[in-house]
């Protein structure tokens, strides 16, 4: 493997910085590898070298000029195909709309741009980021799902044909295809991050997240996507400056976990089970409990609010393109149509409660860990898998973060995911890295 490709993103943003490398020369590596693995991968919905080597000359001239730069300057992004982009088509994975762009930027195109980094491409998404797979295949075996719905994101970041990839998550979207694909996937807190611009899906559940090789990698995107916008209602003010600094720093002393096995261990294959029985062993710090009873709730609310937004936000593409979607959306669409309001206020109700619960853990616990998944992989590429191990996180809103620390059969990854509290990115991330570390050693 090139060099190139064990560095870190913030050492390669440094060696552009400091005429070490060009941004040209590190677009060139990932062309290559997209020229030998995107046949068989298919991760992206856009891409076209010819921008990309222009824009990475742009970097560089701009560069040269000594003008201030910002910290990911030179840097390729890829970016999950419902982020809206002017230069770009977004299809968001569906045939209604091919070709079709955005008329404006999304928030997070804006403020990737404003540091300098380069949108590399478009990466392919389930249809409207819900259930229907893409083409899209895993890496490590191309007989089996990336998981969805970020599935290209997830896939360019395994296949080293991006460093660093935008994604979204509603239920399980982002956790799911990094243990899958065996990388980095963080969910920040809800509203850390503006969906200003992007599809929207689920104006309560959706979150925008990141795929990296390392714990620091997110961080450092992190940083530049965290910012309030007036645009987006669920935004929030909260600093971002400090927090690449925090995770390299770690927690002040050796953290404790929580570990859930959750209702559906069952579910998780037998060499999976071991893999996690084994995690759990290594470590003198991690108790396991029974799953908080109030979870089998989350998932039943988590639907209503999940589908009746889905039926509100899709109700034109319903109306006018029905036979064009899958029937995965008919029915989730159909059965949207039909929740009361009583339902959907209870759904909404009960977050806060459960919340105000769950919460009671990080006065003893750093974080809770449970599986990012039931498993490796699954074959076949006529499903993306199940999100059962993260819709309750994509519900209270809170932080989690799928590390590719065990492996299950064949040899295929398998992620540990990890939960913190609200807000308390910076620490999480701080005590993701140390558990990234101590697997590492």
């Amino acid at each position: 493997m090139n060099e190139i490709f064990s560095q870190s993103v913030e050492n390669l943003a440094l060696k552009i910085k400091n005429s070490e490398l060009t941004s040209v020369e590190l677009c060139e590596k990932y062309i290559e590898r997209i020229d030998k693995f995107e046949k068989e991968v298919k991760a992206w919905a856009f891409f076209d070298k010819k921008i990309l080597l222009e824009k990475a000359k742009e970097a560089d001239d701009y560069r040269r000029s000594g003008k201030p730069i910002g910290f990911l300057h030179g840097i390729p992004v890829a970016v999950k195909d419902i982020v809206g982009t002017v230069e770009m088509p977004t299809e968001c994975g569906t045939s209604i709309r091919k070709g079709k762009s955005y008329s404006q930027n999304a928030e997070i195109i804006d403020l990737l741009i404003s540091e300098g980094a380069i949108v590399m491409g478009k990466t392919a998404t389930s249809e409207l980021a819900f259930l229907g797979p893409p083409k899209t295949t895993n890496p490590h075996d191309y007989s089996r799902t990336p998981g969805g719905s970020s599935s290209g994101s997830a896939a360019s970041v395994a296949s080293y044909m991006a460093p660093l990839s935008i994604g979204s998550q509603t239920g399980g979207s982002v956790i799911r295809p990094a243990s899958y694909c065996g990388v980095v996937g963080y969910k920040p807190t809800y509203g850390l991050i503006s969906r200003n611009g992007v599809l929207r899906t689920s104006q309560t559940l959706d979150h925008i997240g990141m795929f990296g090789r390392n714990v620091e990698d997110v961080a450092l995107l992190a940083k530049a996507l965290i910012k309030k916008d007036k645009q987006d209602p669920a935004s929030i003010h909260y600093s971002s400056e400090n927090i690449l600094a925090e995770t390299k720093k770690g927690p002040l002393f050796e953290p404790k976990f929580i570990f859930y096995k959750t209702n559906h261990w069952k579910m998780i294959e037998k060499k999976s089970r071991d893999a996690f029985e084994y995690f759990i062993k290594s470590f003198k710090n991690i108790e396991v409990f029974d799953t908080p009873s109030y979870f089998k709730d989350i998932h039943k609310y988590h639907q209503v609010i999940h589908e009746t937004d889905l039926a509100n936000n899709f109700s034109i593409y319903y109306k006018k393109f029905k036979s064009k979607l899958s029937k995965y959306l008919q029915d989730a669409i159909s059965r949207g149509n039909k929740y009361s309001a009583k339902e959907y206020a209870e759904a909404i109700d009960f977050r806060k409660q459960s919340y105000e619960s769950y919460k009671e853990v990080f006065e003893d616990y750093h974080g809770v860990l449970m599986p990012s998944s039931p498993g490796v992989a699954p074959k076949g590429l006529k499903s993306t898998g199940t999100a059962e191990f993260n819709k309750v996180w994509s519900y209270l809103g809170t932080p989690c973060i799928s590390l590719p620390l065990l492996e299950g059969e064949n040899k295929l990854p398998l992620g540990v995911q990890l939960i913190g509290d609200k807000y308390d990115d910076h620490r999480f991330l701080g005590v993701a890295r140390w558990l990234e570390k101590e697997c590492e050693d």
